[in-house]
């Protein structure tokens, strides 16, 4: 594996330009994949990367070894950088000193909706769109439609969020979503603290588009009028709601209860 000492060397200034800049990684395609369970995620269900990078310290700790050896295996490049390097790099604070380069997914939206899924409309807090993204894959959910606006899904901070989540997932980013629900051939849900009816007197054993939005002002108008209606989580006390991600994860596994009720 080739060792790099310089602050100077191209290929550790193209990578610490990809992990400081957000549009150095969509104009180059790539992300960052740091820490031991991301990489593991990546190996199992996308194969090899383009560059698996860890930290001179770490070459031998028993987590990454595993994974370097993988890699070789698998024919990637490995690379390792001096500490202070890597650390330069590190999206991590107090990593292990492993992290995975990739070319970022693109998957492309469907001309129409026909199964399950998560439309988000201009959620802004990466930990509510990995933990959204992370409980839609749980729950069997694999297609997410992000609105322009929406927090960048690859981001480190979301892909740390999503734990591994991603790779299960096709995520469209920049997606239209009015069009989206206009060619929709499945029920389009929004939820509302106004709604009369609420997720568990609705039917959700087959197909449905859930439709959720920014932190503070919620869906917006198009996509309200958009939705085939509107439910309420009920809840008790003097909260007014819940977080998104919150009452993502309860609508997401109380379709998933009703889905699997009669197996």
């Amino acid at each position: 594996m080739k060792l790099i000492t310089s602050k100077d060397n191209p290929l550790f200034k193209e990578l610490k330009q990809l992990a400081s800049s957000s549009q150095a990684r969509r104009r180059a395609g790539q992300s960052l994949l740091d820490g031991v369970h991301l990489a593991q995620a990546w190996l199992q269900h996308r194969g090899a990367p383009q560059l698996c990078v860890v930290a001179e310290s770490a070459q031998n700790h028993p987590e990454v070894a595993p994974i370097l050896a993988q890699c070789e295996a698998l024919q990637a490049q490995c690379l390792v950088l001096a500490d202070k390097l890597y650390d330069a790099v590190s999206t991590v604070d107090n990593g292990v000193g492993l992290f995975l380069l990739v070319a970022t997914p693109v998957a492309s939206a469907p001309k129409a909706l026909t199964e399950s899924a998560v439309l988000l409309d201009g959620l802004q807090d990466p930990g509510n769109l990995g933990s959204i993204l992370r409980s839609a894959a749980a729950a069997g959910v694999r297609q997410v439609f992000c609105s322009p606006g929406t927090a960048a899904a690859w981001s480190p901070k979301v892909l740390r969020a999503g734990m591994g989540a991603h790779f299960v997932l096709d995520i469209v980013e920049d997606a239209d979503l009015v069009a989206l629900c206009a060619a929709s051939r499945i029920p389009l849900l929004a939820t509302s603290s106004h709604a009369a009816q609420t997720i568990y007197d609705c039917d959700l054993s087959g197909p449905v588009a859930w439709l959720l939005g920014h932190e503070g002002q919620g869906v917006s108008a198009a996509l309200q009028q958009a939705a085939t209606q509107e439910v309420v989580i009920p809840h008790l006390g003097q909260m007014e709601s819940l977080n998104v991600a919150a009452a993502a994860a309860v609508c997401l596994f109380e379709q998933l209860r009703q889905r699997t009720a009669g197996r």
